[in-house]
């Protein structure tokens, strides 16, 4: 594995947008439910409506929904009356317990919580007052971190595109995903803003439309080329040699290396094995799971049915039909050709390799494992 310099960068990219924002007392995010339609933003005051905005889906993505959770965190610390710590972080926590059960795949989601609640309890705490101004500032942290660490990661993947490719992704990994710039989606920012000449497939990413509705109009945004093509398209494209490699984001990796993501992932993982084509996977170090041993170990949330029968509203199957909604799968390591974090490039992908990116304590698991 090849390790990136550890020292500070300043990340030369502002999104055209903002994803999530910390003002004053509330929390403001981008409405991703109405897009491309409409730029809406949602205000959240109180970390239950944090969690409800993260179960809706106004906001998704791995990293976005850690950054949500740690602000939900926030929010919720400034609201608690009680001046006497030991209280107070009794009802802080079982709040963060609130927020945690919001999406169970998504590790970010978990991971931020930790760290948030190992703040509070990795010193004595004398004054309220003070732990819900570190708190607050905590969360902002995570917020700025993640900018940097995309950042990181799109310069680390950029070095595995070719110049020309054509790059096939999937779901949405970008500014939307993240805190800005992008984990997946970064590694194609990055490589056009080194002038790679690259272009992007975007599948549609059933049944949500995250492709469609996302990735597209991000890229179209920024002046990617990008062409959408429908989920059952791939393989016709990889058969006639026209992609050339395959990167998608993750919502949990485990320990072993497999990984989970958006529904679909994994057909895209096979696809490109059968066809020899490399197939990467673009993920924070925050998202691998060492608790998680396997795949097999990973929590699959299932959503309402009726984000497959119906499409904007519209019923497009006979009322009465049945439905199943799983909204990840899990992609074992072999198929997996590189891990890109923003640590480096790790291949092959396995339990041997990704232990070297084990922090040497993970962060707040050990107190609050239960969130």
């Amino acid at each position: 594995m090849k390790h990136m310099q550890s020292k500070k960068i300043v990340v030369d990219y502002r999104p055209p947008y903002q994803t999530i924002a910390w003002k004053g007392d509330r929390v403001v995010m981008l409405d991703q439910r109405l897009l491309p339609g409409r730029e809406k933003y949602l205000t959240c005051r109180t970390g239950r409506e944090v969690a409800r905005a993260i179960r809706l889906m106004v906001i998704r993505g791995a990293p976005a929904i850690g950054i949500a959770a740690a602000f939900g965190c926030a929010l919720e610390a400034l609201r608690i009356r009680e001046r006497q710590v030991g209280r107070f972080l009794r009802m802080l926590e079982r709040s963060c317990q609130e927020i945690g059960k919001a999406r169970p795949t998504a590790v970010n989601l978990r991971w931020a919580l930790d760290r948030m609640l190992t703040l509070c309890y990795g010193q004595a705490w004398q004054e309220v007052e003070s732990l819900q101004e570190a708190l607050v500032a905590e969360s902002q942290k995570i917020l700025s971190e993640d900018l940097e660490t995309n950042w990181r990661i799109g310069q680390a993947g950029s070095a595995l595109i070719p110049r020309r490719s054509t790059v096939l992704t999937y779901c949405n990994t970008g500014t939307l995903a993240t805190g800005g710039y992008g984990t997946a989606a970064g590694v194609i920012r990055a490589c056009w803003r080194q002038g790679k000449g690259i272009e992007v497939l975007a599948c549609e990413t059933r049944p949500f439309l995250q492709g469609a509705r996302l990735t597209a109009w991000e890229l179209m945004k920024e002046g990617i080329p990008v062409t959408l093509i429908t989920d059952n398209m791939a393989g016709h494209f990889m058969r006639q040699g026209r992609i050339d490699c395959v990167i998608v984001g993750a919502d949990r990796v485990a320990a072993n290396g497999d990984v989970a993501n958006k529904i679909g992932t994994y057909s895209l993982a096979v696809l490109a094995g059968k066809h020899r084509i490399p197939f990467y996977v673009a993920a924070p170090v925050s998202t691998i799971d060492f608790h998680c041993l396997s795949g097999r170990e990973i929590p699959i949330e299932y959503r309402d049915p009726e984000e497959v029968t119906c499409l904007a509203g519209v019923r497009i199957a006979a009322r009465g039909c049945k439905a199943v909604n799983p909204a990840f799968d899990v992609t074992p390591h072999a198929l997996v050709a590189a891990l890109v974090t923003e640590k480096g490039v790790v291949k092959p992908v396995n339990r041997k390799t990704l232990r070297g990116l084990r922090p040497s304590r993970v962060e707040g698991q050990t107190r609050t494992a239960d969130v």
